[in-house]
This record gives structure tokens, sequence and C-alpha cells, in this order.
């Protein structure tokens, strides 16, 4: 998950260098539109990166309410074998 987060704030940082050389540079309508075709990629790609980080921290919750529901098994367990 750590490296799914460190490639999403990169491609952030990246979107926000592209917007701010559309929004201040001089280009040729050539440049720009490689510039607008590579900031559509990075928006998509940071998109994808969203939806990923968005499941694997659904599966996270899912597996610490697994653990806690074991736990909770085993003291009732416990509790009621040492009475």
């Amino acid at each position: 998950m750590d490296n799914l987060e460190e490639k999403l704030c990169r491609c952030r940082e990246s979107l926000e260098e592209l917007d701010l050389k559309l929004r201040r540079e001089e280009l040729t309508p050539e440049g720009r539109e490689l510039l607008e075709k590579e900031k559509n990629l990075l928006a998509t790609k940071a998109e994808n990166y969203e939806k990923e980080l968005k499941v694997l921290r659904q599966e996270n919750r899912k597996n610490a309410a697994l653990s806690v529901a074991l736990v909770l098994l085993v003291v009732v367990i416990y509790t009621c074998w040492t009475m």
C-alpha cells in the first residue's frame, strides 16, 4: 500500500507540473497537444492507483474485522473453558 501511495503522490506531482507548464509556457499547438496527452495519461494512471488503493483499504478493513472476531472467539472459548 505504501508503494502505491508513493506512486500516486508522484503521479499527482507530475500532473501539477504539467498543468503549470500548460498555463505558463508559450507552446506550439503540437507541444500543447503532446502535453495534454501526457496529462490525460497521468490522470488515468492516478485514477487507477486510487481505485487500487480503495480495494486494498477495503481488504485491510475486512482482515482487521476478521482478526477482531477471531480474538473475541478465542476469549469467549477461553472464558467458557476456565469457568
